[in-house]
């Protein structure tokens, strides 16, 4: 049974184990590892601690559909349509640009709902915490090292994490990376801002006619929304959400303060866009170190193979555009360099 490992929670690396474990003409083992707590990458939803009920999306908000990627990568929207994973977004967006043709979907139960339809699609092992920090060549197999944990082997190794990250690996994998290819991995850049999820009491009015707002005149507030009312979620049993982006000026300046620091100067900044608001019960304040790419590496489409026997490729928004149907075209491409030896 081959043994295959992919590292990152997140759209690619889940809808990478879900084409692989459709695709494959054997039986294989697949393991899903990542370095955070839980799934979803920067498809990530939080929940409160005080009612896991009470969500908010700390990552991709909702998705955009442009009529291209409507006809191209129709069989997968209709997918997470049609058990209602995602839902045609109808709440008010104000700022939003809206361009003729293009369709908007939300998660109703949180965009990160959208990676555990596949990786529960995968049967994958999915495992927590798992930091990976050194790849090597062992008689035709790669043995992974992590922080916590022994080293484990592998017959095809995926990593879909961000590219900088792919750099700082550790092992035989330096030197299998080519020049060519390690300048193309350092070329892809980031932006970086913080998310903050504030999380009230059943019962708290927040009035205001929008589910979102994309604020243009703050220097460190970009986007709100009020996350059960951009899904259409009406409950007396759990009070509302927030998610506060911030610009990605802001989060470059801030990048490495505290994030009790950051959280108090965007609570400054929150009161006098929505002066009044009560106090949250709970609050999440999340780092995007790598946020969305800004500039993808050059010539390689949709993945980067940097070693055929055995198997080892990277994937992901790095190697084709940072939205839904970006992460579905490095999948796909994975998929098809793998495809021979599944």
């Amino acid at each position: 049974m081959a043994r295959v490992l992919i590292v990152g929670a997140g759209l690619t690396g889940s809808l990478c184990a879900a084409l692989l474990r459709k695709a494959a003409t054997r039986p294989l083992h697949l393991a899903v590892w990542d370095k955070a707590g839980d799934s979803g990458g920067r498809m990530t939803t939080a929940s409160s601690p005080h009612n896991p009920q009470s969500t908010v999306d700390l990552g991709a908000q909702y998705i955009t559909c442009t009529p291209h990627y409507a006809k191209e990568h129709q069989s997968f929207y209709d997918e997470l349509l049609a058990p209602g994973v995602l839902k045609p977004l109808t709440s008010p967006i104000e700022g939003m640009v809206i361009k003729e043709g293009d369709c908007n979907f939300v998660a109703p139960h949180g965009v990160s709902s959208i990676i555990n339809h596949y990786l529960k699609e995968s049967g994958a092992d999915v495992y927590f915490r798992q930091c990976v920090t050194q790849i090597n060549l062992r008689n035709d197999k790669w043995e992974v090292l992590r922080e916590t944990g022994s080293p484990e082997q592998f017959d095809i190794a995926v990593l879909t994490m961000p590219a900088p990250q792919i750099l700082q690996l550790q092992g035989d994998i330096v030197n299998l990376i080519s020049e060519c290819q390690r300048q193309q991995l350092e070329s892809v850049s980031y932006s970086s801002r913080y998310a903050l999820g504030l999380f009230y009491e059943a019962g708290t009015k927040i009035d205001v006619p929008w589910a979102g707002q994309y604020i243009t005149s703050n220097p460190c507030i970009r986007f709100i929304s009020i996350d059960n009312k951009k899904r259409n979620i009406e409950s007396s049993e759990i009070g509302p959400s927030l998610v506060i982006h911030t610009t990605v000026s802001f989060g470059v300046t801030y990048l490495e303060h505290s994030t009790e620091d950051v959280q108090e100067l965007i609570f400054q900044q929150l009161e006098n866009i929505l002066p009044g608001l009560p106090q949250p019960v709970a609050t999440k304040c999340q780092k995007w170190r790598h946020s969305q790419v800004t500039n993808a590496a050059a010539n390689s489409p949709g993945q980067m193979t940097l070693h055929l026997k055995p198997f080892l490729v990277c994937g992901g928004d790095g190697f084709t555009q940072s939205n839904f149907d970006g992460c579905i075209t490095s999948a796909l491409c994975v998929l098809e360099a793998l495809k021979d030896h599944i």
